[in-house]
């Protein structure tokens, strides 16, 4: 699509967990996005194929059907465009192709099973266009005002403010990590900075990924919590070994993992998506909820009210990625984002070079 717009367009994450919808309104020319519906379901595409290396019936069946809901909320919006991404399920899966058939005959576009990398790019597109215009020194926040903060505790304050920047002061680079089912992305860039482009890296360690591979016992056994992290640690080293992680001054955390304990870390009764947007929660706080997940049962999990039922098996490794990414890296806080590559997927339909754009 070209300016000037705006445009009303359609954008679907397929995860190895969730499914994601927004449909959205986009002025490319004053670089704005409003939403016109958002909503997200758990149908677990990528169950089991860690261990078989294919998408289960079962599996398909599921994202299949909700698949047809939103091809009817996005015909009755009016939606010019549709982009579908799947990411690190169908990578793996032997099987991909009988999943890109269900989505060309319900959606009538091919599904884009991008790179751990170009997923990596969308998701910082996602997550950083308001804090590369909001996130400089002495400027205010999109409210006017610093995020909600969780307490910060002790661990990671090897980075000082001062190098890191002052509380609610987004300052890049950003390493901005989106943490899935499958897989985990790294992305650490600066949005303002034309002149080079964000680093990226993609390594196979996700919450459905790690639940199914080490945590089977309910509570997990403090045997089966480390060797999910030896594995992440192993998984670190890589990230490490590839882009200059610890040079970001700031760490955005994407996707439900992140956003889940961002809501358990403010003691919230309720999911509140305006609260845990650009909320900052603590390094101490983060390894505080994390042990406290990792020794819940099943019960005690799905009675915490902001834990989504689909989530309730496989957050206590999401949230032991985050704790050991802050570990590993030195950060003393996170800032957590309810922008991700659902809002990359919305912007790289408009921006996308002439022709390239799914059209319904």
């Amino acid at each position: 699509m070209a300016a000037p717009g705006p445009y009303r367009v359609a954008a679907i994450d397929c995860g190895t967990n969730s499914l994601r919808l927004l449909i959205a309104d986009i002025d490319p020319v004053r670089r704005e996005l409003a939403d016109v519906q958002r909503r997200m379901e758990i149908v677990r595409l990528g169950e089991g194929v860690d261990a078989t290396g294919r998408l289960a019936p079962g599996a398909l069946a599921r994202t299949f059907a909700m698949l047809e809901e939103y091809a009817r909320a996005i015909s009755e919006s009016g939606a010019t465009a549709v982009r579908l991404v799947a990411t690190s399920a169908t990578r793996d899966a032997s099987n991909a192709a009988e999943f890109a058939a269900g989505v060309r005959r319900i959606l009538g576009v091919d599904p884009e099973v991008v790179s751990g990398a170009e997923e990596a790019r969308l998701s910082f597109s996602g997550a950083t266009a308001e804090l590369g215009r909001a996130g400089r020194p002495g400027e205010p926040g999109r409210d006017g005002q610093p995020g909600e903060r969780g307490e910060p505790g002790e661990r990671g304050e090897r980075h000082e403010r001062g190098e890191r920047g002052e509380p609610g002061e987004p300052v890049p680079p950003f390493l901005v990590v989106d943490i899935g089912g499958g897989s985990t992305e790294f992305v650490l860039g600066d949005p303002d900075d034309a002149t080079r482009d964000p680093s990226a890296i993609s390594v196979n360690i996700g919450c459905v990924r790690l639940t199914e591979r080490h945590l089977h016992d309910d509570p997990p056994s403090p045997e089966q919590v480390a060797a999910a992290t030896r594995d992440i640690d192993a998984a670190l080293a890589t990230v490490a070994g590839s882009i200059p992680a610890a040079s970001a001054r700031t760490l955005v955390g994407l996707a439900g993992s992140v956003t889940t304990l961002t809501a358990v870390a403010l003691n919230l009764t309720a999911y509140d998506p305006a609260r845990v947007h650009h909320a900052r929660i603590g390094a101490a706080r983060v390894h505080e909820v994390t042990a406290g997940l990792l020794g819940m049962d099943h019960e005690q999990r799905a009675a915490i009210a902001v834990i989504h039922p689909g989530r309730v098996d496989v957050i206590g490794a999401g949230a032991l990625i985050l704790d050991r990414i802050m570990d590993r890296f030195g950060f003393a806080e996170m800032v957590a984002s309810e922008h991700d590559i659902l809002d990359g997927i919305a912007w790289s339909i408009v921006t996308r070079p002439a022709g390239r754009s799914a059209r319904r």
